[in-house]
């Protein structure tokens, strides 16, 4: 049924994995925001974004590890529980409507966290504080569970946890959160293998190198020239578009039952 993406999802996937690679994100969420717009079946939809999540995060990974921003120490305690949690949200299979609801109330706090959010204060390595070991895990197993289910990789939610709470620097925050992304990414993807809820084809293979094109210019333009800032409202916008355009048509088809 879904052979190939329309030249507009193209674009669109492109300008994602362009704009989210920017600030150092995988770019589920604003793939699933898109594909959602065009009638795709959620497990197409969640597979592709997964694998395209692992890509573009994989890039942004690489970067900010060469950069020398990488704390294993800041990363492996949040994966102790986020991996295997990841797998069992992945595993299990959700109705249609069950996903979209989750998605969309995921997609709504994605998009009010990054529309408003405030340039994030460069903290030095002297404001840093230690972390306690089980809200790690804690948190870790919350999120994972959270982004196998809806089809992301959780970066999202730890990036700015790291931050506010002082735990890293916000490029230590980046290189743990593409870190993050990446193998929970690909837990929730044999998760949903295991679980027969995988689903690619010719449709997620024609997005794959769309999303590699945007991941490379937007991780090296946002390094060296864009305002994160900046590129985190326009993505503010175009989730705003997609979740106004959700909520709109699912208030109004209940209320007209």
């Amino acid at each position: 049924m879904y052979n190939l993406p329309s030249p507009l999802l193209s674009v669109l996937v492109t300008a994602v994995a362009f704009l989210y690679a920017s600030v150092g994100f995988g770019g589920a969420s604003g793939y699933l925001a898109v594909m959602s717009q065009f009638g795709i079946d959620p497990a197409i939809m969640a597979s592709t974004a997964l694998i395209l999540n692992i890509v573009v995060a994989s890039i942004a990974f690489i970067n900010y590890t060469r950069a020398g921003a990488l704390r294993l120490d800041l990363l492996l305690p949040f994966l102790l529980t986020s991996v295997p949690a990841a797998f069992l949200g992945g595993y299990f299979k959700l109705q249609a409507d069950v996903y979209l609801l989750l998605l969309y109330a995921v997609l709504t706090y994605v998009m009010l966290r990054i529309l408003f959010a405030r340039p994030e204060p460069q903290t030095g390595t002297e404001d840093l504080h230690l972390f306690p070991l089980w809200l790690a895990l804690t948190c870790g197993a919350g999120i994972g569970l959270l982004s196998g289910m809806v089809g992301i990789g959780g970066g999202i939610f730890l990036s700015p946890l790291i931050i506010l709470a002082r735990w890293g620097t916000p490029k230590q925050a980046a290189a743990t959160a593409a870190g993050f992304i990446v193998l929970n990414s690909i837990s929730g993807l044999l998760g949903r293998a295991l679980g027969g809820n995988f689903v690619l084809g010719a449709f997620g293979a024609a997005l794959l190198p769309l999303g590699i094109i945007g991941a490379l210019a937007g991780s090296y333009l946002g390094a060296r020239k864009f305002s994160g800032l900046w590129a985190r409202r326009i993505l503010g916008v175009v989730l705003l578009i997609a979740i106004a355009n959700f909520w709109v048509g699912y208030l109004g088809g209940n209320n007209a039952r």
